[in-house]
């Protein structure tokens, strides 16, 4: 079996293969500090709480946006599962030509998941957009060229913002919003993360539709955990919550890590 880890600002998601088969998955809060020793605790019993023993583990990948876990995140994978973790990183085959200034700039996150939607939808211009704890826009050409894109507060992250840079503002459920005015401060709230990420996301998708293909509508999918909350603004033409496991599945393939009986490769 195969282990893939999403690690992001806040939270550590996790995904395992059975071959080419997403069989399970599972979070963890990552806060930066976290030690190998608690890392791999939680795995592993999360992986037996999943009807998954630790010893089947063959393979392990990881996406990390938090470059001060992944030392702990390497000796875990070593000292728990004996295994050597293939962290994406600048130099690994990605399939992708980078068409960043620095390629190097570019958030492990953002390559895995337009690996995974080049993957899932071959031979089509993409707009990827992932709503973690930053919201990314990434355009991606039908020949597999990576253009750049945006990057942009999260949806929880601005809630938080208002909540703790402000003296009267509450925490609020975020959660779609049928009204474009807010009766009380939590509805407005609530009013303005949602309607300023649909208008957000409508305005970048037409204009990078205009300025990277000349007007020919690509292919939009969404990702990440709050992907769902928008699903009745007709934003996307797919909603793939696990698209991050997609393209570190295929980045496996991609660079030899993966043998014929785990996965078969093409």
């Amino acid at each position: 079996m195969i282990l893939t880890l999403d690690v992001g600002n806040s939270q550590i998601f996790c995904g395992v293969f059975d071959r080419s088969e997403l069989v399970t998955q599972f979070r963890h809060a990552s806060t930066g500090r976290s030690s190998s020793d608690e890392i791999g605790v939680f795995l592993r019993g999360a992986l037996r709480e999943n009807g998954v023993e630790p010893q089947q583990i063959k393979v392990i990948g990881v996406s990390s946006v938090v470059p001060e876990l992944n030392y702990s995140l390497r000796a875990c994978c070593q000292k728990y599962f004996e295994i050597e973790p293939m962290i994406m990183r600048p130099g690994i085959k990605t399939g992708l030509q980078i068409a960043y200034k620095d390629p190097k700039e570019v958030g492990s996150d953002r390559i895995a998941d337009a690996m995974g939607a080049t993957k899932l939808f071959p031979d089509r211009d993409l707009i990827v957009v992932d709503f973690g704890t930053a919201t990314t826009v990434c355009a991606i050409t039908k020949e597999q060229v990576f253009l750049g894109g945006n990057i942009m507060p999260g949806v929880r992250l601005a809630m938080e913002t208002l909540e703790q840079r402000t003296a009267k503002l509450p925490s609020v459920e975020i959660k779609p919003s049928r009204s474009a005015i807010g009766k009380t401060t939590v509805e407005s709230i609530q009013s303005g993360l949602y309607w300023s990420n649909v208008g957000m996301v409508r305005e970048l998708v037409s204009r990078i539709t205009d300025e990277a293909f000349s007007g020919q509508a690509p292919v939009v999918v969404a990702t990440g955990g709050f992907a769902h909350l928008f699903h009745r603004e007709n934003l996307f033409d797919h909603v793939v919550p696990d698209l991050i496991f997609t393209g570190l599945l295929e980045a496996l393939r991609l660079n030899g890590y993966l043998d014929h009986d785990l996965c078969p490769k093409e």
